[in-house]
C-alpha cells in the first residue's frame, strides 16, 4: 500500500484483516497469503475506525467525511450511509449485533440500528470531540473517551452517564473493556495508558513508557495483557497485573495509529503512517509480516553497477529499490499508472529508467526517488529499456515495432530504429556501445549500427517471441531467449548452440560478470545456468512459487551472486557456488556443476533467510537467534553480547515468511498478460 494506515480490525474468524486508509479506502487482506481480496471505496476522508459484526456479515466504518458506512462483508456493497453533523472519530458494534455506536466531533455518541439505518439514541455529556467508544462484553455499558480528558461510562438501555472518570491530563484517544468487563483501559495523548476498575472508577495502574501520544490499544483475549501503539512508532505489550511493559516491538518508521489482536490470540496487527501494516508473533514478540513491497508480479530486476542496489519493477505500477546485502526495501518509486515491464540503472548508478504499459519512459533520481523526466513518443507499450555504456543515451523497445534512442541529459528523441515486423520485446547495447541488439515478437534478432541506425544483421531460428537479448562481457557473443529455448550467436552471425531444458516461455537471459555462465529464467518456474561456451547445463533451480520473469547478475569480485523476480511478487538473491571435491578431479568429468543457494527472499516486504550462517556471530539476543533460525539461518551464535553486524541486525528486523504460491495458471502466460 502507498497510504497511511489509520485503523485496522480482524474479522471474527481471524482470516481477514481490514485496514482503513487516509485516502478513505478500506482494504481487505487475506491473512493466509496477504493478498488484497477487496477494496471498499466510498469514504472521501480518513477512515478512523473499522469494526466487523460478530456474525461476520457486516462491516461498519467511520470516517472524517462525517459518515458511517455499513458494508456487506460478502459483496463489499455499501448498504447504508449514516450521516452525522460533524466528523466521525470512532465506531463500534454491540455484542448483540443490534446496535452501532459512533463518536463524533460534536461531543455526542450516537447509537444506530444497523438493519434500518435509524438513529435510536444520542448520548450527551462530553465537552469536546468524542474520540473513542467501546461496548462492554455483555453489551449493556459503553465506555467513551473525549477531548475533555475524561472517560465516561454509559447505560446503553437508559442512555444515562453512570460514571465520569478523571485522571488523564490530555485527550483520551483510545479505549477498551477487558474481556471480563471489570476493567477499562484508556490511552491518552499524555503518553500514558490507565487501567480503571469499572465498579469503583479507581485507577489500578498507570502504564508509562511511550515517549509520545498513545494512539491505540487493545486487550489480549484472556485479558492478561494490553497492547498499545504510539506516535513514537512502537507497539508495546503490557502486563495487566503488574503494570510493567513486557516488551517493545520496533520496526515502524512513523506513528502507529492502531493495533488489533487476532481472534486466535497468536498475532498482533499494527497499522502506521509509514504506509505499512505489520503482523507480530505474540509468542516471541517478533515481526512476522510487513505489508510493504510488490503486491503483483515482478516483471524485471536489475542491479546497480556498484553491486549495492537492486531495482525491481512490477505490475503494481511501482519500481522498488532493495539493499543487496540485507534485502530491505530502500525506496519505492511511484508515478506510472500502468504495469511496468522494464527498469535500468545508468552506468554511474545515480539514475534509473523505467517503462511499461503507459507507453512512456521515465527518468528517476536514485538518491531522491523523484521523477526527473517523462519521455513520450512511443505508441505502444514499452517492453525494454537500456542505457548506453557511456550513459549518455537510452534505448527503449516497444510494441509499436520500433526502438527509440533518447538523450539522457535533455530527454530529446535522437532517432528511431525501424525494421521489425512486430513488437520489439528487448534491446541491449554492446559493451563498446557500437551495436544495438533487439529481439522481437516476429521471432527474429537484429543487430543495428548505433551511428548509422541501420540494421546490419538479422538472426533467425527461434520458434517464438524473442523476449530478451544480452551481449557477452567481451561483446563477441549474443544470447537470445525466444520461445522455449536460449540461443547463443557470434556477433558475426554464426550460430553457436541452442539450449534444451526449459519447457515453457524463456523470459530473460543474463551473462555472469566473467562471461563464463549464462542464466535464464522461464515460465516453467525455473532458473537455469548454462556454460556459455558449450551450452551444457550447470544448474537448475526449481523451488519457485510462480513464473520467473527477471534475472540479473550482481557485479562483485567476491563471489557469483544473482537476483530473480517472480510472478508471485518476490525478489530473491542467490549465490552461485562452484562445486568442489573429488569428482572435480576426475579427468572424465566434462562439466563442473554449480550449487545455487538462496541468500534472501523478499515478498511484499517480507524476508526469509535460508542457509545464512550465524555461527559465532557476536551480539545476538535469544530473540534474534530465534527469529533468524525460524527463517532458515543455521549455526550457533557466540554467547558474549558485543557489537552485532549491521547486516544481521537489519535482517532480524524484517525476517518473515514467504507468501503462499499462486494457484492461477494460464495456458499462454505471456500473451495472456499482454492482452489482459
Amino acid at each position: 500500500m502507498n497510504d497511511a494506515v489509520y485503523s485496522c480490525a480482524y474479522s471474527p474468524d481471524g482470516k481477514t484483516l481490514m485496514v482503513g486508509l487516509r485516502s478513505g479506502d478500506i482494504q481487505m487482506y487475506s491473512i493466509s497469503n496477504w493478498e488484497i481480496t477487496q477494496t471498499l471505496k466510498g469514504h472521501c476522508g480518513v477512515v478512523r475506525h473499522i469494526v466487523c459484526s460478530p456474525d461476520e456479515n457486516i462491516i461498519c466504518s467511520g470516517s472524517r467525511d462525517m459518515t458511517v458506512r455499513i458494508w456487506s462483508m460478502e459483496s463489499g456493497d455499501c448498504q447504508f450511509i449514516l450521516v452525522h453533523p460533524d466528523e466521525i472519530n470512532c465506531v463500534e458494534y454491540s455484542p448483540h449485533e443490534n446496535q452501532v455506536a459512533c463518536g463524533c466531533d460534536d461531543s455526542t455518541i450516537r447509537l444506530w440500528d444497523p438493519l434500518t439505518g435509524n438513529c435510536v439514541r444520542t448520548l450527551r455529556g462530553h465537552v469536546g470531540a468524542v474520540y473513542c467508544v467501546a461496548y462492554s462484553p455483555k453489551g449493556y455499558q459503553i465506555a467513551s473517551g473525549c477531548h475533555d480528558r475524561t472517560v465516561r461510562l454509559w447505560n446503553v438501555i437508559t442512555g444515562e452517564c453512570s460514571r465520569v472518570i478523571d485522571g488523564h491530563i490530555d485527550r483520551v484517544w483510545s479505549i477498551a473493556f477487558s474481556p471480563r468487563g471489570d476493567q477499562v483501559a484508556s490511552a491518552s495523548w499524555d503518553k500514558t495508558i490507565r487501567l480503571w476498575d469499572v465498579e469503583s472508577g479507581k485507577c489500578c495502574h498507570t502504564l508509562e513508557g511511550h515517549t509520545n501520544n498513545v494512539n491505540g490499544l487493545v486487550y489480549s483475549l484472556k485479558g492478561g495483557q494490553v497492547i498499545s501503539g504510539g506516535q513514537d512508532g512502537t507497539v508495546r505489550v503490557w502486563d495487566v497485573q503488574s503494570g510493567s511493559c513486557r516488551y517493545t516491538l520496533t520496526g515502524h518508521t512513523n506513528a502507529v495509529m492502531c493495533v488489533a489482536y487476532s481472534p486466535n490470540g497468536d498475532m498482533i496487527a499494527s497499522g502506521s503512517c509509514d504506509s505499512t501494516v505489520r503482523l507480530w508473533d505474540v509468542s516471541i514478540g517478533g515481526s512476522r509480516h510487513v505489508s510493504s513491497g510488490h503486491h503483483q508480479e515482478v516483471e524485471d530486476v536489475k542491479c546497480s553497477t556498484d553491486g549495492k542496489i537492486i531495482a525491481s519493477c512490477s505490475m503494481d505500477h511501482t519500481t522498488r529499490l532493495w539493499d543487496v546485502e540485507t534485502g530491505t526495501c530502500l525506496r519505492t518509486l511511484s508515478g506510472h499508472h500502468d504495469t511496468l515491464f522494464s527498469v535500468a540503472f545508468s552506468p554511474q548508478g545515480d539514475h534509473l529508467s523505467s517503462g511499461g504499459a503507459g507507453n512512456s519512459v521515465r527518468f528517476w533520481s536514485v538518491k531522491e526517488g523523484t521523477c526527473q523526466q517523462i519521455l513520450l513518443g512511443h505508441t505502444g507499450w514499452v517492453f525494454s529499456i537500456v542505457y548506453s555504456p557511456q550513459g549518455d543515451q537510452v534505448a527503449s523497445a516497444s510494441w509499436d515495432k520500433t526502438i527509440r534512442l533518447w538523450d539522457v541529459a535533455t530527454g530529446e528523441h535522437r532517432g528511431t530504429l525501424d525494421g521489425h515486423r512486430d513488437g520489439v520485446r528487448s534491446v541491449a547495447y554492446s559493451p563498446n556501445g557500437d551495436l544495438i541488439a533487439t529481439g522481437s515478437m516476429d521471432f527474429t534478432v537484429k543487430l543495428w549500427d548505433v551511428v548509422t541506425m541501420a540494421c546490419t544483421s538479422t538472426f533467425t531460428g527461434h520458434d517464438g517471441w524473442v523476449n530478451d537479448v544480452a551481449f557477452s562481457p567481451r561483446g563477441d557473443q549474443l544470447a537470445s531467449a525466444g520461445g522455449k529455448t536460449v540461443r547463443l550467436w557470434r556477433v558475426t552471425g554464426e550460430w553457436c548452440w541452442t539450449s534444451t531444458g526449459h519447457d515453457n516461455w524463456v523470459r530473460r537471459v543474463a551473462y555472469s560478470p566473467k562471461g563464463d555462465l549464462l542464466a535464464s529464467v522461464s515460465d516453467d518456474k525455473t532458473l537455469r545456468l548454462w556454460d556459455a561456451i558449450t551450452g551444457q547445463s550447470r544448474a537448475v533451480v526449481q523451488n519457485f512459487q510462480g513464473n520467473v520473469l527477471g534475472v540479473a547478475w550482481i557485479p562483485t569480485t567476491k563471489a557469483n551472486y544473482l537476483v530473480t523476480g517472480c510472478q508471485d511478487g518476490s525478489v530473491l538473491k542467490w549465490q552461485v557456488i562452484e562445486k568442489e571435491g573429488e569428482e572435480e578431479q576426475e579427468e572424465e568429468k566434462e562439466e563442473r556443476q554449480c550449487h545455487v543457494k538462496l541468500c534472501w527472499s523478499a515478498t511484499n516486504g517480507s524476508l526469509t533467510v535460508t542457509g545464512t550462517s550465524i555461527q559465532d556471530v557476536r551480539g545476538l539476543t535469544s530473540l534474534h537467534k530465534q527469529l533468524l533460525t525460524q527463517r532458515g539461518a543455521t549455526g550457533e551464535p557466540e554467547n558474549s553480547f558485543r557489537v552485532t553486524s549491521k547486516k544481521v541486525i537489519t535482517m532480524t528486523s524484517v525476517v518473515s515468511q514467504l507468501k503462499e504460491p499462486s494457484e492461477t495458471e494460464v495456458e499462454d502466460p505471456v500473451r495472456y498478460r499482454l492482452l489482459r
